[in-house]
């Protein structure tokens, strides 16, 4: 489908971003003149006029989704991409730091070199120090982790196919990483350059706190990539590890006791015995977390967020 006769969904999480939503919907109405698409703008509970404004304005390719408290980015999304009802998604910040005339460009390449989604790469990022860190030391641990070579994770200007889109499961902070999470379903993922402007109006929500959370999310990640619905495999290998190590250890032991040697204050003797602890209690935790992944496999069905209302302005 060409995209000029497909419908596109924008969907765009907004915190405090009063000062900026009638300039953001102004540069996409120009970026976009001429095509079909609609707007899901998704507040997590801003505790400014962000929602009063987009009332106000009752532009009419404007779907406002008002979440019940701040779940987060990753649940604004993935509230937004359920809604969404175009045959492209398009995921941009609030800030006005994205430009929306690069998602002409990216819908081009996407369909010209068959890409699932295409990422933008901020080339000349306008950010300080501290909003650089976190993403430079995620896209430098996701290149060494994984196969996927894609220098710019953080940017929120992303083009996907609707069916890539939606079967995405998002919750905590996963939005970091969502080409990641693309790629690890089967996603096909190009790279263009994009434009990135300063923040004109309203304040920055990351701080260096975010570079912890970047690490542990990269783990989190690695970890369901390979052993989500296998979970045995690496908690049952670490369990018979350290068991074998006890055994070993207590063998010997057994041995030197068997030879006259007195074993009764070594400490060897306790570490063997905690090895053998440790190895047991491992191996039958991991057998009950994969009985707990077959029990979510087989029953979940539960979205990460709460809608307090929804406002199609059309």
């Amino acid at each position: 489908m060409n995209f000029k006769d497909a419908t596109l969904s924008l969907v765009i999480p907004l915190y405090n971003e009063e000062e900026n939503i009638q300039q953001l919907l102004k540069n996409i109405d120009e970026a976009l003149e001429g095509l079909k698409f609609e707007m899901i703008l998704i507040d997590d509970f801003s505790t400014d006029k962000t929602v009063s404004e987009i009332k106000r304005l009752n532009h009419p390719k404007v779907k406002l989704i008002e979440l019940r408290k701040n779940y987060g980015q990753s649940s604004a999304l993935a509230a937004g991409f359920d809604n969404a009802s175009g045959d492209y998604i398009i995921t941009l910040d609030g800030d006005l730091q994205n430009d929306p005339m690069d998602i002409l460009p990216m819908l081009q390449k996407l369909q010209k070199e068959d890409w699932d989604v295409v990422v933008g790469i901020r080339n000349k990022r306008k950010d300080n120090f501290v909003k650089k860190l976190p993403s430079k030391i995620a896209n430098f641990l996701i290149r060494k982790a994984t196969k996927l070579n894609i220098k710019d994770h953080g940017c929120a200007l992303k083009v996907f196919k609707k069916e890539i889109a939606k079967e995405l499961n998002l919750y905590g902070e996963m939005h970091r990483f969502i080409g990641l999470l693309a790629y690890l379903n089967g996603a096909r993922i190009g790279e263009i350059n994009v434009k990135h402007h300063h923040r004109i109006h309203g304040k920055s929500k990351y701080g260096l706190g975010r570079t912890f959370k970047v690490v542990n999310d990269i783990l989190l990640i690695l970890f369901q990539r390979n052993y989500l619905q296998k979970p045995l495999y690496l908690l049952g290998n670490l369990g018979i590890f350290f068991f074998a190590l006890g055994a070993i250890i207590n063998v010997y032991l057994l041995i030197e006791k068997i030879l006259g040697n007195d074993i009764g204050d070594r400490p060897l003797l306790i570490l063997g015995v905690l090895f053998l602890l440790v190895g047991v209690q491992l191996f039958t935790t991991g057998i009950a977390i994969d009985l707990q992944m077959r029990t979510y496999y087989e029953t979940q069905n539960t979205r990460p967020y709460k809608i307090r209302e929804i406002t199609d302005f059309d």
